[in-house]
């Protein structure tokens, strides 16, 4: 039997409270965690860098930035099901479901059946606020454009590889 001092055969401590998760180093602190809050503070600003119609529209209808990070999937012009942005986004398929409902209510994108499905339904920017989404998604990506450029090849698969593991880390398995 164990005796609560972590020296029993693995699986005896399963009653024990798990191991209080350790700070991070300073040199993680000063390397990358120092930044998030800037990064954070970049995404808040969205709503007053969009268009005023399309600001208009998302005050109107009670829009979310979750809402916008649905249409950030769909400013390249692509048409994928709901699954497939339940997939992107990292939520569960009823938000993405009910967030895309939202946004067609509003105008902001339609919906139509997949023809070579006709169970799956695919969603797309309305061409009504196609060209304001794409003068806003392209004034908030050139920031990033930016430092891409300044990247070596290398440089940008470490940095998009170390972007996906962090993503992939703190989505939630459960969704």
């Amino acid at each position: 039997m164990d005796d609560g001092g972590g020296t029993g055969p693995v699986g005896e401590d399963q009653d024990r409270a798990p191991a209080q998760e350790a700070l991070p180093p300073p040199e993680v602190i000063d390397g990358f965690m120092r930044f998030v809050p800037l990064l954070e503070a970049w995404y808040r600003r969205a709503p007053e860098e969009m268009p005023r119609e399309l600001a208009e529209v998302f005050d109107r209808n009670r829009l979310t930035g979750r809402h916008g990070s649905v249409l950030s999937q769909l400013v390249h012009g692509q048409e994928p099901t709901v699954g497939e942005l339940s997939s992107r986004l990292g939520v569960r398929l009823s938000t993405v479901s009910e967030l895309v409902g939202d946004l067609a209510y509003a105008g902001l994108v339609t919906r139509r059946k997949d023809p070579a499905n006709r169970r799956r339904v695919l969603v797309a920017l309305s061409a009504e606020y196609r060209p304001l989404m794409e003068r806003f998604a392209a004034s908030r990506a050139a920031p990033l454009l930016r430092v891409l450029d300044r990247l070596t090849p290398e440089a940008r698969q470490g940095f998009a590889e170390g972007l996906r593991a962090w993503a992939e880390e703190v989505t939630p398995s459960d969704r």
